[in-house]
């Protein structure tokens, strides 16, 4: 377990479980004394956890993560020390949410296709009417858990450690039959905005969608990126050890994050990862990349 977890989500996400309040009462409660509240494509959460985390003598940094792309992959941005209420961030985040809310109608139609049985109604009736692949997989799994396709998320299946965010990897990822493309921000134009917003960049979870890619690696750090989570829920032992080492050759600060967001990744907990009790070092070469 760490006390330094850089990567978390409020409700203020679509996929959050948790207020902003809640999830720094989780923090205290598991031991995590600095924490980065860093929801998607959203700031508006981060003002309310600063104050709860000052009032629990806890330390919570103003974050961000930002989705955007680099030579047609998805990628995920962090960005750490922003300035929450700088305009840039809600404009990202109303651009964000009207596609979103287009591109839920056609996650439920194709889930349709695929041959899944659900309700879709109760789900346009949340988060805005943002309807994602997390969203669709829990509908799935109650109403229809008899469907050959989900044998894995259920109980004892080899993806039900985090079934509802397994079965969005699985089916509504990029590259899935699922995936519904969205128009997001490119990799340079989300470093702008998180360095005009006085942040750091840093890239999230690469082993997710970057893996052992080190040319590609290579090229998003020539972009402007400072940093790299490489301790991460995601992470084997050996991805960890694998960017440490790419860290290191590309000068790039480390990071730690636990990616918590709640019920959809109920294996996943705060600080839940092993920084080889590295935690104060990794705070003070974040701090010095800024």
């Amino acid at each position: 377990m760490s006390w330094l977890d850089l990567h978390m989500h409020t409700n203020f996400s679509d996929d959050g479980t948790y207020s902003p309040e809640e999830l720094m009462d989780l923090c205290l409660k598991n031991g995590v004394r600095v924490a980065a509240v860093a929801d998607h494509n959203c700031t508006r959460g981060v003002p309310r956890a600063m104050q709860r985390a000052q009032q629990l003598g806890m330390e919570c940094i103003p974050a961000v993560e930002l989705d955007c792309t680099y030579k047609g992959i998805d990628l995920h941005l962090l960005g750490y020390w922003i300035q929450p209420e700088y305009p840039g961030f809600h404009e990202t985040e109303r651009a964000i949410l009207e596609q979103e809310q287009r591109a839920g109608e056609y996650r439920i139609q194709h889930a349709y296709e695929m041959g899944f049985h659900f309700d879709a109604s109760p789900l346009l009736a949340e988060k805005d009417g943002v309807v994602t692949g997390e969203m669709i997989a829990e509908a799935v799994l109650a109403q229809d858990p008899h469907h050959p396709a989900l044998t894995p998320y259920l109980p004892g299946g080899n993806r039900s450690d985090n079934p509802y965010v397994n079965f969005y990897w699985d089916f509504f990822s990029q590259g899935k039959p699922g995936y519904v493309p969205i128009a997001f921000q490119s990799l340079q134009e989300a470093i702008s905005l998180i360095r005009t917003a006085g942040g750091l960049p840093v890239l999230a979870h690469p082993g997710n969608n970057i893996h052992e890619d080190v040319t590609l690696l290579r090229d998003i750090a020539a972009q402007g990126v400072c940093g790299m989570e490489a301790y991460s829920s995601y992470h084997s032992p050996e991805q960890i050890a694998f960017y440490l080492r790419q860290a290191e050759d590309l000068s790039l600060a480390v990071s730690c994050g636990s990616d918590f967001h709640g019920k959809i990744k109920p294996s996943i907990s705060l600080g839940g990862f092993d920084c080889g009790g590295q935690e104060s070092n990794l705070l003070h070469r974040l701090h010095e990349a800024l």
